[in-house]
């Protein structure tokens, strides 16, 4: 395998947990863009603990991803009082925020950036993707999945079935933190050298529209999305600084040819239901109704 494959590899790997981040908190209806920030808290905690304490990543990581969690679980408190626009620009504020200290702060170097021990490897990003999978097949079945669709659906009829609305919606920011920040740590493994500019505005921005662009709905679209718009640059190698602009374009066309994403959850079910169909075929039973 070439080192441009396995690089491409690893980014993919990253980019999916970070899009399974923001989707953690999209699946209560609550629009989160400041994921980047989380990543910040990942990045920098894993490579302190690293380089400071002498920890190994992965307990680095599950560190860093605990303070993060526990960072979105005090952001989701005041998010419960706001909506829409008003929520989009809290979460901002919470990503500048940390952008911000981590840029004054001369301990990790300011905005000169900060060295961090290697350990990330391709063989442990995909392993914490396929962890994180099994986690999210698994939430999609539980009841507390379903009380998330539900409070996504209409929060107030939710509250009404007996569903702690406060409860769903602050876990979801602290999952979707404590997910973004173990890709963040795995990304500051693999880039040895972080700068707040790595966690900008931006960076949150290309993190929702992962999900955005392969689908609300379903975490399998949030994956599709991270893997096509982490693919596409190698496909126009030599237009980097027009990135944003294809980002852009790309969006636009999705979102007016196909508003749902690239994935939904008919998508998914379509195979299985053409399949028992044939099935049934295939016994004489005729269609299905």
């Amino acid at each position: 395998m070439s080192e441009a494959t396995r690089t491409l590899l690893v980014l993919i790997g990253i980019n999916m947990l970070l899009a399974w981040g923001a989707y953690l908190v999209l699946k209560t209806g609550q629009l989160s863009l400041g994921q980047a920030g989380f990543m910040a808290i990942g990045g920098y905690g894993a490579g302190l603990l690293m380089a400071e304490r002498g920890l190994a990543l992965i307990p680095a990581m599950l560190v860093a991803g605990t303070i993060a969690a526990g960072a979105g679980a005090l952001l989701g408190l005041p998010a419960l009082r706001l909506r829409g626009l008003y929520l989009a620009l809290l979460t901002i504020g919470f990503g500048e925020l940390v952008v911000v200290g981590l840029a004054n702060w001369e301990h990790v170097g300011g905005v000169a950036g900060y060295p961090v021990p290697g350990g990330t490897s391709l063989g442990l990003v995909w392993g914490t993707v396929a962890v994180v999978l099994v986690f999210l097949v698994v939430l999609s079945r539980s009841r507390l999945g379903w009380a998330m669709d539900a409070v996504s659906e209409d929060d107030v009829a939710a509250a009404s079935l007996g569903v702690n609305v406060t409860y769903v919606k602050v876990l979801a920011f602290a999952l979707g933190g404590f997910v973004s920040a173990v890709g963040g740590a795995l990304f500051a493994g693999y880039q040895l050298f972080i700068q707040p500019g790595n966690f900008d505005f931006f960076q949150s921005v290309l993190i929702v529209l992962y999900v955005v662009l392969g689908g609300l709905e379903t975490f399998v679209g949030a994956a599709a999305g991270a893997i096509v718009l982490t693919s596409l640059p190698e496909l126009i190698r030599g237009l980097e600084e027009w990135r944003f602009f294809v980002y852009g374009a790309l969006l636009v066309l999705v979102m007016a040819v196909r508003p749902q994403g690239l994935i939904a959850r008919g998508t998914l079910r379509a195979p299985f239901v053409v399949a028992r169909s044939f099935a049934r075929r295939r016994r004489g039973e005729g269609p299905m109704a």
